[in-house]
């Protein structure tokens, strides 16, 4: 796959202008010049050869070529709802959901998490999930949501698809997955909750459990969150 650029704003017309650290990165550190094709996407689901009209040190004037829809999503939509750990851990986390094609992650604010992520992190994770985006050739970006309290979050009831909730002291994993999705939740949505390194609580489960969330366990290693999330 070749390298691939990201446009913020939808590209809609005949030309494209990129600027800021994407057209820094095309010109200065690969090279490109007038006359040069590269790969755009803008996030839409689809993919823009486009070739180099003019480079300036900060901006880049292009003119498209051809669109092409191409999809590389899961076959249904997975959302992760999982607590934050700390520091680079939470980029590493985000950068492998968007490469296993998690849709949507919802920071959870549960009852023992330690890191409620501020706007100035959430953005900085955003910016990797298109830098993730660009190396593993999605054209749709994994969303990521407001951070929510947990018990919010595991209260809400759902009539598609399954919602699963990490529990050392559930049933094995292998044994849940085991009961087949029943054909009126395919594609749909998939909903998997990670707690904190302390775990969840008694009473964040129950919540969980009377709202119709089934609870596993990954076996019987303590796991960090962003082991267990993926």
């Amino acid at each position: 796959m070749s390298e691939r650029f990201f446009v913020s704003a939808p590209i809609l017309e005949n030309g494209v202008t990129l600027s800021g650290t994407e057209a820094h990165h095309l010109t200065v550190v690969g090279r490109r010049r007038p006359g040069d094709t590269v790969t755009l996407f803008d996030g839409s689901g689809a993919e823009f050869q486009a070739r180099l009209r003019t480079v300036a040190r900060d901006e880049v004037q292009l003119e498209l070529l051809a669109r092409t829809k191409i999809s590389r999503e899961l076959p249904g939509c997975l959302v992760l709802a999982s607590a934050l750990p700390k520091g680079d851990r939470q980029r590493w986390l985000v950068e492998k959901a968007v490469e296993l094609g998690v849709a949507r992650f919802i920071p959870l604010l549960a009852e023992r998490s330690i890191v409620r992520p501020h706007s100035v992190r959430l953005d900085r994770l955003r910016r990797t999930v298109i830098e993730a985006s660009k190396q593993c050739g999605r054209n749709t970006l994994m969303e990521i949501d407001p951070p929510r309290e947990g018990k919010t979050v595991l209260a809400s009831s759902s009539d598609s698809g399954r919602r699963w909730l990490a529990d050392p002291s559930a049933a094995s994993f292998d044994s849940v997955v085991a009961d087949p999705i029943p054909s009126e939740a395919r594609p749909g949505q998939i909903t998997v909750a990670i707690g904190p390194e302390g775990g969840f609580t008694d009473e964040e489960r129950a919540v969980a459990v009377q709202a119709g969330w089934t609870c596993y366990r990954l076996g019987p290693r303590t796991l960090r969150i962003e082991t267990a999330d993926l």
